[in-house]
């Protein structure tokens, strides 16, 4: 069976006009870490600009800031965003993993509450789901919300909640059958994180920076309203956004693409010095990047052709996940002694954030799911082996 890889007249159309728009709406320096307190707001603010331009989520329906576009126009928008150096999405919680789950299990009421306010980042979301005794393993969560009423009174702890230092709300899983056992008795929550009972502690990383936090939860209470999905659902309801996290929205193959192109430029000012091995590895990257690019493509149109992305995303997950690193660990080898540099450096010339990537991409295997879970995930829901 053949692949059309060729795009449409319209498809082309839309690539020149986000290429014209980013060319005039861009800031022309690099904005300060989202991890900060002052990087934040000035991400929160450039989301306000892409969602008044409609590009904060071009696949959203147009009633909640969107242009209602199918994956594969979201994909050619997601190339040129990173070609032309835009700004990281500080509301990449929101946008590309809570909302499509909204889309999927919220209520009209809830889509109109939560929705427009995420999309103009006027809320920003933190990810709530791991706990200090249960990480990729989520069946082992122990934070309870008891019924009472109206409301569900809240208990437990969350960590390492992504972008929970200066996010306004926080989507969370809690056990809501105190008998339960594993996946089952758990339910999807959103929080405001200015609830009374809430308390937030930011997690500093090793440059000092904020991008986690540990949230407590001491007696919150919590309408009944803001539950997403059934009660005791809450595993059903979280698969599917772990899917749309480790299979396709939050990791876009530009992104990955970008990073080979960067890395071939890196190879090319220092191939005199290389030797083959370093060349191989280089190719390596740049077929990886493309492979995951078109795998991504054909996932995009078995969707738009009603197909659904299942197990399968622990697959993509991994090969991103360990792609990222590969990429980066070469360029710190072509970079040698002056990639332990910062870029401010009076010695760094072009180390650029090699450095500061390379860190993060050693975060992929882990987050979104450990690769070791995601193995297991593989070979018992895709080659149907025992469990151990």
């Amino acid at each position: 069976m053949s692949m059309d890889l060729s795009y449409t007249s319209e498809q082309q159309a839309f690539r020149q006009e986000v290429r014209s728009w980013l060319e005039e709406h861009v800031p022309d320096e690099p904005l300060p870490s989202m991890d900060t307190a002052e990087g934040f707001q000035r991400h929160r603010e450039w989301e306000r600009v892409l969602a008044a331009g409609r590009w904060a989520m071009v696949t959203w329906p147009e009633e909640f800031g969107g242009r209602a576009a199918d994956l594969i126009t979201w994909l050619i928008f997601e190339e040129e965003y990173y070609r032309a150096g835009a700004p990281g999405r500080v509301n990449q919680n929101g946008i590309f993993l809570l909302g499509p789950t909204l889309m999927e299990y919220g209520t009209d009421e809830q889509k109109a509450r939560y929705l427009p306010k995420m999309g103009t980042s006027e809320e920003v979301w933190a990810q709530g789901w791991s706990e200090p005794g249960a990480g990729s393993d989520m069946a082992a969560i122990r934070a309870t919300a008891v019924l009472d009423g109206d409301h569900y009174v809240c208990n437990g702890q969350k960590t390492w909640a992504s972008r929970g230092a200066f996010a306004d709300w926080i989507f969370c899983i809690f056990r809501t059958d105190p008998d339960s056992q594993r996946h089952k008795g758990l339910t999807f929550i959103l929080a405001p994180l200015d609830a009374e009972g809430v308390t937030v502690r930011p997690i500093e990383q090793l440059d000092g920076e904020t991008g986690f936090a540990e949230v407590f939860f001491d007696d919150v209470r919590i309408p009944v309203s803001h539950r997403l999905g059934e009660e005791s659902a809450g595993w059903k309801v979280a698969m599917s956004t772990a899917g749309f996290e480790r299979g396709l929205m939050l990791r876009s193959p530009a992104r990955f693409e970008a990073t080979a192109k960067r890395l071939v430029d890196l190879y090319r000012r220092h191939e005199d010095r290389l030797d083959g091995r370093v060349r191989e590895s280089v190719t390596r990257a740049w077929m990886n990047a493309e492979a995951y690019r078109l795998n991504t493509y054909a996932t995009a149109s078995r969707i738009i052709a009603g197909g659904s992305i299942g197990s399968e995303a622990s697959l993509n997950k991994i090969f991103w996940s360990e792609m990222d690193v590969q990429m980066h660990e070469t360029a710190l080898s072509i970079l040698d002694a002056r990639a332990q540099l910062l870029p401010r450096a009076p010695a760094a010339a072009d180390v650029g954030s090699w450095l500061d990537g390379y860190l993060f991409s050693l975060a992929g295997p882990i987050y979104a799911g450990t690769n070791e879970i995601q193995r297991n995930v593989i070979a018992e829901r895709l080659l149907g082996l025992p469990r151990s």
